[in-house]
C-alpha cells in the first residue's frame, strides 16, 4: 500500500467555460421528473422486487404525481418482460403517465423492448451505450468511430421498430452513458449523430440524458458540462436535456440542482436515493428543496410516512433516521438551545397568524409532510427547560411559567442522567406528578371547601382537608382566595408559606376546558417551592396548587 494513497488519483479536469452563466441563475420551476426506482433502483437491491412489490411501487409513484416512470429493463429476463407486458395490458397506467423502458444498443434487445410495450398508449424507449475513454479502451477496445456507430445503429432500429407500431405514441431517449467522465466534444458528436437519425422537432423532441454514471467531480464541474452541452447541441429547441446524477461523492442533489440552473429540463432519480453503490439522486430531497423555496415541485409528499412505509417494504431497505426531510429524527431537537428557539418560533408563528413559515431550525413545516408537532422536541440529557416545557404543553396542555420550567428541568435532567436514555412524554409526566405531588395519595388533599366574604371584604376559606388520611376542618381569612388558604394552612396545619408569584391558564376550549394554576411560594426557611393545581374550576385549581406547594414544604421539612 502506498504511503500516500492520494498519488494514485488525478484531479478531475475543469471545463473551459469562462463566461459560464449558471452561477447567477435560480431554479424557478420544477423539472420533468422521471422515477427510475423500478429499473435502476430495483437492479441495485439485494433481493429485486417481485411482481407484487413492483405493482405496489408503481401505484405509489403514480399517487405522488410522477408522470414518467421507468418500469424496467425488458430484455434482462422473462420476469422483467412479463411484468412490463402485463402492466401495459392491465389498463392501470393512467392516461397522463408515460412508461419508459431501458435497452442497450443491440438489435435483439431493442426489439424485445418494443415487444414488451405492445399496446401502450404512449411510451419512451431509452437507448444507451457508454462513450467515455475508460470504457472505450478497457471495456470495449473500440475507437470513437466504432462507439458512435453503436449509437447510430441503435437509433435506426428505434426508428424502424416504432414505425411498425403506429398506434403507440413513441418517444425516444438516448444516453451517452458515462457522460460525466467522457470528452464533451465526443458526447456532442454522438448525440448529434443520433439526432440526425431520429430527426426530433420542437413538437416531438428527443430526450438526451446526460448521466453522472459515476460522480467523479464536484457539482460545479457537472454544471459546467451541462451548460456547455446545452450551448453547443444543435437544435436545442428539439431536445429535452435530462440529468441522471449518481451520488458517489455525496453531492448528487447539489449536482442536480446546479445542472438545472445550467439549463437541464428533466431529472431522473429514485425516491430516497436508492440505486447502485451510493445511489441515484434523491427525488424526495430535490422536490422538497424546491418546496422550501416557494416552488411547487408538482410531487405530493404530504403523507411522507406512507411513502416511506411503501418504499421500505418494496426495497427491503430502511430510510435513514437522519435522511433529509423524511428521517424519523430530522424534525427533532434534543439540544436545549435548539428546543428553546423552536418553541419560541412556534409561539411567534401562532401570534403572527400569517401564511409565512419562519421557525428556527425547521426549514419546512412538519405538518406539510403529514408529521405532527409532538415529535419535534424530544428530551434527553442534552435537553433544556424549553424542551421539557414543550413536551408538557403538547402532551398535557400545560404552559409552565419560566421559573417553573427551570425548576422542573433540574429533575428531568437528573432522571435523564440516571437512565442514560431518551425520555418520552410518559416519563416526563410521571416525574411532573411526583415532583409537584399531583397524584391523590398526598399528605394534604382537598375534599371540599367554601369561600365567603366578610363584611370588610376579606375572603374566608372554610374547607375539609385530608391531613395524613384524616379529614379535618380548617379555615382562614385573607384578602383573596389564595391568601385565605395560606392562612388556613398556617393556623390549622402549621405550614407557613408566602406567595411570590401566581399564574393560571385554560387547558383546551369549550365545555371540556379545564384550568391549570401555578403558585410560586417561599417557606419560613426562604426556600422556593412550587405548587401546581389542575381542575375544571379555576378557583379550585388555585386551591389545589397551594396544597401542592404545602405537600412539597412538608416533604422538605
Amino acid at each position: 500500500m502506498l504511503r500516500d494513497p492520494s498519488t494514485k488519483y488525478r484531479p478531475f479536469p475543469a471545463v473551459d467555460l469562462p463566461d459560464r452563466q449558471w452561477p447567477s441563475r435560480s431554479i424557478t420551476r420544477p423539472p420533468r421528473w422521471l422515477s427510475t426506482d423500478m429499473r435502476d433502483g430495483n437492479q441495485a437491491l439485494i433481493d429485486p422486487m417481485d411482481a407484487e412489490k413492483k405493482n405496489r411501487f408503481f401505484d405509489l409513484l403514480v399517487s405522488v404525481g410522477l408522470k414518467e416512470i421507468e418500469v424496467g429493463f425488458p430484455s434482462a429476463g422473462a420476469t422483467e418482460f412479463d411484468f412490463i407486458s402485463r402492466l401495459v395490458r392491465s389498463g392501470r397506467i393512467p392516461d397522463d403517465v408515460t412508461v419508459q423502458v431501458l435497452t442497450q444498443s443491440r438489435r435483439d434487445l431493442i426489439e424485445k423492448s418494443f415487444e414488451s410495450l405492445e399496446g401502450a398508449h404512449r411510451a419512451i424507449v431509452h437507448l444507451y451505450n457508454a462513450v467515455s475513454p475508460a470504457w472505450r479502451r478497457i471495456v470495449f477496445g473500440m475507437s470513437r468511430d466504432e462507439v458512435r456507430d453503436i449509437a447510430v445503429t441503435g437509433a435506426k432500429i428505434l426508428r424502424d421498430e416504432a414505425a411498425k407500431r403506429p398506434a403507440t405514441d413513441w418517444h425516444f431517449e438516448y444516453s451517452p452513458e458515462t457522460f460525466s467522465t467522457a470528452e464533451l466534444d465526443f458526447s456532442l458528436e454522438v448525440c448529434t449523430a443520433v439526432m440526425e437519425v431520429l430527426r426530433p422537432t420542437p413538437d416531438h423532441p428527443l430526450i438526451l440524458n446526460l448521466p453522472a454514471t459515476v460522480e467523479a467531480s464536484s457539482p460545479n464541474i457537472y454544471a459546467d458540462q451541462i451548460e456547455y452541452f446545452c450551448r453547443n447541441v444543435p437544435h436545442r429547441d428539439s431536445v429535452v436535456i435530462s440529468l441522471h446524477p449518481h451520488n458517489d461523492r455525496g453531492t448528487g442533489v447539489a449536482a442536480a440542482e446546479l445542472g438545472l440552473m445550467a439549463g437541464a429540463d428533466r431529472i431522473e432519480g429514485c425516491l430516497f436515493g436508492n440505486g447502485e453503490r451510493t445511489g441515484n439522486v434523491d427525488l424526495v430531497t430535490l422536490a422538497l428543496n424546491m418546496y422550501t423555496q416557494g416552488i411547487d415541485p408538482s410531487l405530493d409528499f404530504s403523507d411522507i410516512d406512507r411513502v416511506i412505509g411503501a418504499v421500505e417494504y418494496c426495497n427491503a431497505l430502511p430510510v435513514h433516521p437522519r435522511h433529509p426531510y423524511a428521517g424519523e429524527l430530522v424534525f427533532t431537537a434534543f439540544s436545549g438551545s435548539h428546543q428553546d428557539a423552536i418553541k419560541k418560533g412556534f409561539a411567534a408563528q401562532e401570534a403572527r397568524n400569517d401564511d409565512i413559515w419562519e421557525v428556527p431550525y425547521l426549514p419546512i413545516d412538519p405538518a406539510d409532510l403529514g408529521r405532527s408537532y409532538e415529535a419535534v422536541i424530544r428530551v434527553n440529557s442534552q435537553s433544556g427547560k424549553g424542551g421539557v416545557a414543550w413536551v408538557l404543553e403538547q402532551d398535557k396542555g400545560l404552559k409552565l411559567p419560566k421559573r417553573l420550567q427551570a425548576d422542573f428541568s433540574r429533575h428531568v435532567q437528573a432522571m435523564a442522567d440516571e437512565t442514560s436514555r431518551e425520555l418520552n412524554a410518559g416519563d416526563i409526566w410521571h416525574s411532573f406528578n411526583r415532583v409537584y405531588r399531583l397524584d391523590p395519595a398526598q399528605y394534604f388533599t382537598l375534599e371540599a371547601y367554601e369561600e365567603t366574604r366578610a363584611p370588610n371584604g376579606d375572603r374566608i376559606f372554610a374547607g375539609h382537608v385530608g391531613i395524613g388520611g384524616v379529614t379535618r376542618s380548617v379555615s382562614g381569612r385573607g384578602n383573596g382566595l389564595i391568601s385565605s388558604v395560606l392562612a388556613a394552612l398556617r393556623d390549622g396545619c402549621g405550614i407557613t408559606l408566602d406567595v411570590a408569584d401566581y399564574s393560571e391558564h385554560a387547558i383546551g376550549h369549550g365545555s371540556d376546558a379545564r384550568a391549570a394554576a401555578y403558585v410560586e411560594c417561599v417557606d419560613a426557611d426562604g426556600r422556593t417551592l412550587w405548587g401546581v393545581g389542575i381542575d375544571e374550576d379555576v378557583a379550585t385549581a388555585s386551591v389545589r396548587a397551594v396544597l401542592s406547594a404545602a405537600n412539597s414544604a412538608r416533604g422538605k421539612a
